[in-house]
């Protein structure tokens, strides 16, 4: 299996140096990539590729710096100003903006002009432009959705919801039951802002969730007053577990584990720590969050990680060819695969472990989101918005009531934020 991958790596680098105009033997000189990936598994991982790119291009000398992920975010915009790698690893977009904006990154656009790019990769693509243009490649990504528990959705003969009207017709069912409909921990915040992301996705479209938390939308507006109002009918019928404020995610798993809860609306990381509890995959299953606004395209959140090319960058041409060959199908396969990164494969033409929740997920992220990949609520805005929205967001869930209250609040500070 290996050998075939090198093979398939091999034409498939080959191919696409033939289509810039460079061969794999004319590839020199040096070429530094700085990795966030210090991680073992990850680590691991990235230098394998990196040996097998080599050895594609005997020419060319590759220096690979790790930097602890912490250090690596406190040091970029430092490296990328001083003394730039020709490839850097970071995060899709508004993560990658101020690094667009500040101008320390290439224009990568001719790649994604490339047949076997635009058409692999078009599913992300959105996450990787800014003004037009796209600033990178994705190289992983993991889906979110409604993990739930098959087995009470028997008993009580309900369905994989749809639409809107289709989930709260079965949460209704469900805590007729006796049930909650969702288990969620909200102490640490970020929960709230995965709801958040879907309600206002579907409600709204991804263009305007981009646009609010970018800051170019008001809280106050009528279409945010319109995603929280979808979000108290559920606060309202009593759907959430009680006391969420006071549990991280983690402990708000067992009221999912015990079947208190039918429901968890969370990233693919949740599904490993759900089976170490004792669920089996025939108790457990994954649904893409429902429709609200008919008008509206699917759009999802998949935290994506990326390779860019610094625009200070010494060995572009080698550069480019390292991020053709990281998003090629076979290298796409292997790198995402359950003993390395065990996540999702960017490229639609990859394949996937025979997980049915990675594979379920693929298929969703691959063809059936349309609407775009956002990147999780606190990477999509600057932390200090993040922080104190999502500080809101938790506010709302206990005390509905407080909603004016709470958008002002947001407004304010996003106008304070912003401008600065």
């Amino acid at each position: 299996m290996r050998s075939m991958l090198k093979t398939s790596a091999a034409a498939i680098a080959i191919l696409a140096a033939s289509i810039s105009g460079a061969t794999a033997d004319s590839l020199s000189g040096d070429l530094k990539i700085f990795l966030d990936t210090s991680n073992p598994a990850p680590r691991a991982t990235m230098e394998k590729a990196i040996a097998d790119f080599q050895a594609l291009h005997p020419d060319l000398n590759v220096e690979t710096t790790v930097i602890d992920r912490e250090a690596y975010k406190t040091q970029i915009r430092n490296f990328l100003t001083a003394n730039a790698p020709d490839v850097a690893t970071w995060y899709a977009a508004n993560r990658m903006r101020p690094y667009v904006e500040a101008g320390l990154f290439e224009d990568v656009s001719d790649l994604w002009a490339e047949p076997e790019i635009a058409e692999g990769l078009a599913s992300t693509k959105g996450a990787m432009t800014i003004d037009g243009k796209q600033w990178g490649v994705p190289y992983t990504y993991y889906q979110w959705g409604v993990y739930y528990r098959k087995d009470i959705f028997d008993e009580l003969g309900l369905s994989e919801p749809k639409t809107w009207e289709e989930e709260k017709a079965n949460c209704q069912k469900i805590i007729d039951a006796g049930k909650k409909c969702y288990t969620i921990g909200t102490k640490f915040l970020w929960t709230a802002g995965g709801w958040f992301d879907y309600l206002n996705m579907r409600t709204n479209g991804f263009d305007f969730h981009m646009d609010l938390l970018t800051g170019n939308a008001s809280w106050q507006s009528d279409e945010v007053r319109q995603t929280f109002a979808n979000w108290r009918e559920l606060i309202d019928m009593g759907a959430f577990i009680d006391n969420h404020q006071t549990y991280s995610w983690q402990e708000a798993l067992p009221f999912m584990v015990q079947g208190d809860a039918a429901a968890y609306l969370m990233g693919n990381f949740a599904v490993a720590p759900l089976r170490d509890a004792g669920l089996t995959d025939d108790q457990l299953d994954f649904y893409q969050f429902p429709a609200i606004n008919p008008d509206v395209e699917m759009a999802e959140d998949a935290p994506t990680d990326t390779f860019h090319i610094p625009a200070n960058a010494q060995n572009k041409e080698a550069a480019r060819e390292f991020l053709r060959y990281v998003v090629s199908p076979d290298v796409q396969t292997w790198m995402n695969n359950g003993e390395n990164l065990g996540q999702l494969p960017v490229n639609a033409n990859s394949s996937v472990d025979n997980d049915k929740f990675l594979v379920e997920g693929f298929e969703m992220l691959s063809t059936n989101s349309p609407g775009g990949v956002a990147q999780f609520f606190d990477r999509d805005a600057p932390a200090e918005m993040a922080k104190i929205a999502m500080e809101g967001l938790q506010e709302f869930m206990v005390k509905p009531d407080n909603l004016d209250r709470i958008l002002q609040r947001l407004d304010r500070a996003r106008e304070r934020i912003y401008d600065n």
